[in-house]
């Protein structure tokens, strides 16, 4: 049922989608949706110029006839729509669970409007249930690691902390980059956080979006959800 809802979610952002358009294409099972419906609409004659956010997206995208540009090529879009792991109030994310988040915050820094899709257990009245994703340098990584386990104690968080893996090695992003997985329960000040992180020397990036997504597109078990980046906190 998650899925049905995903597609929905999809299906509803479609109507953001014009002719002409340079277009970011997101990560992850519900991005893949939206990518999959670009594509049904490019074989019907749909005129758009598309940046993945990652080398699956990509490989999705061409199979299906999207035509592909870079960020170097076309540095300036006109809309992202990506998924997300948990949309909190005023549009602040947590993303990352696709290990894709350094580049999705790239093309959604470089678009005028940025669009998530989601079902509707990803709405919550506080971010932090869903593990935050902080993409880190290889090269002194046991060091980032105690530093952002000492970020996690400052901010109150309940753990676990840990490298993410695959299989018995660690996991890479498309850049080369390893992520750490902290759960930390609650982050009542996203903006905080994310500075404190921003300042450990081998930290990336990390996966709180916080003032890049205009509109939420919500699907559940009573339809489409539509919020707005400026909509009163409910």
């Amino acid at each position: 049922m998650s899925d049905d809802f995903k597609a929905a979610a999809a299906r509803a952002a479609m109507a953001e989608v014009k002719t002409g358009m340079r277009l970011g294409l997101g990560t992850g099972s519900t991005a893949k949706h939206f990518v999959d419906l670009v594509g049904a609409e490019v074989k019907r004659g749909l005129d758009v110029l598309c940046v993945p956010t990652s080398e699956a997206t990509a490989a999705q995208a061409r199979a299906l006839g999207i035509r592909l540009s870079t960020l170097d090529e076309t540095p300036e879009l006109d809309l992202t729509v990506d998924g997300a792991d948990e949309v909190g109030p005023g549009l602040a994310l947590i993303k990352g669970a696709g290990g894709a988040l350094l580049r999705e915050k790239i093309v959604a820094a470089a678009s005028k409007r940025m669009v998530v899709i989601a079902d509707a257990s990803k709405k919550v009245d506080v971010l932090g249930r869903f593990p935050l994703s902080i993409e880190v340098n290889p090269f002194g990584a046991a060091v980032t690691f105690k530093a952002i386990w000492t970020v996690v104690h400052q901010f109150s968080g309940e753990g676990p902390v840990g490298f993410r893996m695959r299989g018995q090695e660690r996991f890479l992003t498309d850049g080369g980059h390893q992520i750490v997985d902290a759960s930390f329960g609650r982050i009542p000040d996203p903006e905080a956080l994310s500075t404190a992180l921003l300042e450990i020397a081998g930290v990336v990036q990390h996966g709180l979006f916080i003032g890049l997504c205009q509109r939420a597109y919500i699907a559940g078990p009573s339809g489409i959800e539509v919020l707005d980046a400026g909509d009163p906190v409910r």
